[in-house]
């Protein structure tokens, strides 16, 4: 006697007969994740949204069966998509929440629990709200709760205004990047050495770039480097010179920073971890957050102050997590990617970082070649472990020996590339996020 039919090869070949049914891709990805089978799942769910690209639905079901899969930065890109559209369901947004929370971004998975639970109460998940620190306050109002903790008592605002700084880095101390670095000075180098040209044909000296890439790759030593090349005043400025948890007082300081430069123009301010000052209006539950990115958008702009020799810089991990105005003319209207340094480049850190220290022979070409894919942070911590390793063996014999090209070679292999796990992320927003062709040269960089 004949078997009894296969209820998912039924719905295959139903599907082929009415491939425009939507209950049908549903009910046959729904039964393959039921069974177990979410790589293909994943597919049908894939072929399902080419015919309805728009459907939410799909999209939250192709969000399980990434996750399914442990495919976590997939699942990230496609939920940080879905809930900015219009009609994005509630469980898109609990889902959002849950990926922010794996990701450690706790005050963002806050707020966007808040709108889910909000819209639909019957969301709400105890144990969730237990770990996000929320279970008292979800009746509060949402300025009376600050990263899932209630505010207590006002405090006064910072005020506190970062040291000035004159760097003697340059250029020549930045080691390869060209591209780089002759961006910033098309953008802000040459506008400065030739300033009557630009007078001329009625160009203002000053805007922003953004600086992006993965994290230990340099930006911030570019960013001193650019002030140092033009000899201007250099302010680093953090997130705790800028927040402040009463409301108000964010936006004070703010101006107060974007102040002090512009009274020691021409002046580099440098923001680095712009995404938490400039994170997406759409995203954020709270009103507060909204105000301080509109306070940064107008001291870009100068509305009420002249910019004109006021240089500002930023550097992110995440410039798909800021909020696309600052991309408009005037703003951060160079967006450069930093990726890992060059062979050049590498040589390069790998010889300052050695310089002073006992070495014999030392093959930086070699090194060069070995640590392809590594961070200026990863070479740090290769030097660091090659030397630890020389303490012990001195420490036995009483004999310091210098380091030569094995030891670090050596060390290298006990030490892995950091930056893989951000390009991972990058290049599923280069895939499925990338509007314009912004982050191409990510794709570029992978080829």
């Amino acid at each position: 006697m004949a078997g009894a039919p296969n209820p998912v090869e039924s719905l295959r070949e139903a599907l082929l007969h009415s491939p425009d049914n939507l209950p049908l891709w549903r009910t046959l990805a729904e039964m393959l994740m039921q069974s177990g089978d979410a790589e293909a799942a994943e597919q049908v769910y894939r072929d399902a949204l080419n015919r309805f690209p728009r459907n939410a639905e799909l999209q939250l079901g192709l969000a399980d069966a990434f996750t399914k899969q442990r495919k976590h930065s997939q699942t990230f890109v496609l939920l940080e998509q879905l809930v900015k559209q219009d009609d994005a369901p509630p469980a898109a947004i609990l889902k959002y929440a849950e990926a922010l929370e794996r990701n450690g971004q706790i005050p963002d998975a806050i707020a966007q629990y808040k709108l889910a639970a909000d819209a639909d109460p019957e969301l709400r998940d105890n144990a969730m709200e237990e770990r996000l620190g929320i279970s008292s306050f979800l009746e509060s109002e949402p300025e009376d709760v600050i990263d899932g903790r209630q505010r207590l008592m006002p405090e006064e605002p910072s005020g506190v205004i970062p040291e000035m700084e004159r760097p003697d880095t340059t250029f020549t101390d930045v080691g390869g990047m060209e591209n780089v670095k002759e961006q910033i000075r098309l953008k802000i180098i040459y506008p400065l050495t030739n300033i009557e040209m630009y007078q001329a044909y009625g160009k203002k000296i000053g805007g922003g770039i953004l600086l992006y890439g993965p994290p230990g790759c340099g930006k911030t030593h570019l960013a001193r480097a650019t002030a140092g090349e033009i000899e201007a005043s250099f302010f680093s400025i953090g997130l705790n010179d800028v927040l402040d948890m009463w409301i108000g007082n964010s936006e004070k300081n703010l101006h107060e920073l974007f102040e002090a430069g512009r009274r020691s123009k021409p002046c580099v301010l440098f923001f680095d971890e712009v995404d938490a000052l400039g994170a997406r209006r759409s995203d954020m539950r709270q009103s507060a957050g909204r105000q301080l990115i509109n306070q940064f958008l107008s001291e870009l702009d100068g509305v009420q102050s002249d910019n004109d020799g006021l240089l500002v810089l930023a550097a992110t991990n995440a410039p798909w997590h800021m909020d696309p105005a600052f991309r408009r003319p005037g703003r951060f209207d160079r967006i450069i990617f930093v990726p890992p340094p060059d062979a050049e480049a590498r040589a390069g850190i790998l010889k300052i970082l050695c310089a002073g220290k006992p070495q014999k022979d030392l093959d930086f070409k070699t090194l060069a070649k070995k640590s392809a894919g590594f961070s200026g942070a990863d070479l740090q911590a290769v030097v660091d472990i090659a030397i630890e390793d020389k303490l012990q063996e001195a420490l036995k014999t009483g004999v310091p020996q210098p380091l030569r090209t094995g030891d670090l070679q050596k060390a290298m292999k006990r030490h892995k590339p950091t930056v893989k796990e951000w390009f991972a992320s990058a290049r599923n927003h280069a895939l499925y996020a990338n509007e314009g062709g912004l982050y191409d040269e990510i794709l570029d960089y992978l080829r």
